[in-house]
């Protein structure tokens, strides 16, 4: 029997390369072919690199038989958000159709796709530890949320409609890692830290090595499935704080909505009164089903992982 030939969309960015490139080391795979708008600036020995543009559907199908691809690991997403909510949705959601249709036009055995704890949503309601039988209910306010959960949709709607597809659906944490940015870590960059009064707002993390393998697992001899991706354990932002040795700014609620109003009117920022409840009713990720029923424990705990992050970023903690 020959080995799995994968196809990693987004296979260029910050994730999609660490997933090549422990594909690439799997003796499961016999090619794995990296799909990207853009060429990466270290490319992986053993990739071979390929035009996808997910917001063009009728180049996806042509590329998956040019490989003869049985398995498509899809990262292709938007995620630090920004003004253009329209290019957003048709890079995560209909991107996220045109993959799947590709999928079953070409007879693709398997699909493993990056959701996030963000389709669970940022409610108040929310239990303390949120599992794979809890709702999606990702918000309309925050479009990346709300993505999260329109794609999820739409991924319930194909296991039912096509079977013979198998779908593997991993909703990861914040991914730390040695070359990460985005919105969580830029929290951590200035003087202080922000705090909601009355939050713990608590973090779970999971380190970059972490999520590449089980995503390799997932594209060979994992079972399907639906998985929350973490690390054990949460952190606080008052935990960060101590750690980062820095001061924090606790406001309430109300003031810090008032403040983003007025800075998002006056084009001072993208984000807007709904902010605070992304920092307030955090989404925390149990991994047990990860653990027992897929198959893959995570190497680093939440406060590893943010460990991790901090020596391979010197400058963020005070000395």
């Amino acid at each position: 029997m020959t080995g799995r030939r994968v196809l990693v969309t987004g296979g260029a960015g910050f994730l999609g390369s660490h997933v090549a490139a422990a594909l690439v080391g799997d003796p499961e795979v016999d090619v794995v072919v990296a799909g990207d708008v853009r060429r990466p600036e270290h490319p992986v020995d053993g990739v071979v690199y390929d035009e996808c543009d997910v917001t063009r559907p009728d180049t996806i199908a042509p590329l998956l038989e040019r490989h003869d691809i049985d398995v498509v690991v899809h990262l292709a997403a938007i995620v630090n958000p920004g003004r253009d909510h329209d290019l957003e949705y048709r890079v995560d959601v209909d991107g996220t159709r045109a993959v799947l249709q590709a999928c079953i036009e070409t007879g693709v055995s398997r699909i493993v796709v990056s959701s996030s704890g963000a389709a669970y949503g940022y409610h108040p309601d929310n239990p303390e530890w949120l599992r794979e039988s809890d709702p999606v209910r990702g918000n309309d306010e925050f479009p990346y949320s709300r993505h999260k959960r329109l794609v999820e949709q739409m991924l319930s709607a194909y296991r039912s409609a096509h079977p013979e597809l198998e779908q593997v659906v991993f909703r990861i944490g914040t991914i730390l890692g040695p070359t990460v940015q985005n919105q969580i870590t830029a929290l951590w960059d200035g003087p202080a830290l922000l705090a909601i009064a009355g939050s713990d707002s608590p973090f779970v993390f999971v380190w970059v090595d972490d999520v590449a393998r089980a995503m390799t697992r997932a594209a060979t001899v994992g079972p399907p499935g639906i998985y929350n991706v973490a690390g054990d354990g949460r952190v606080t932002v008052h935990e960060i704080a101590s750690r980062l040795r820095k001061p924090r700014v606790v406001v309430p609620a109300w003031l810090l909505a008032g403040v983003l109003r007025i800075g998002r009117a006056l084009r001072l920022t993208v984000h807007g009164p709904e902010q605070v409840g992304f920092l307030r009713y955090r989404p925390v990720l149990a991994n047990d089903a990860l653990r027992t029923d897929f198959g893959y424990v995570p190497s680093k705990t939440s406060a590893e992982a943010f460990e991790a992050y901090l020596e391979s970023h010197p400058g963020v903690a005070r000395r």
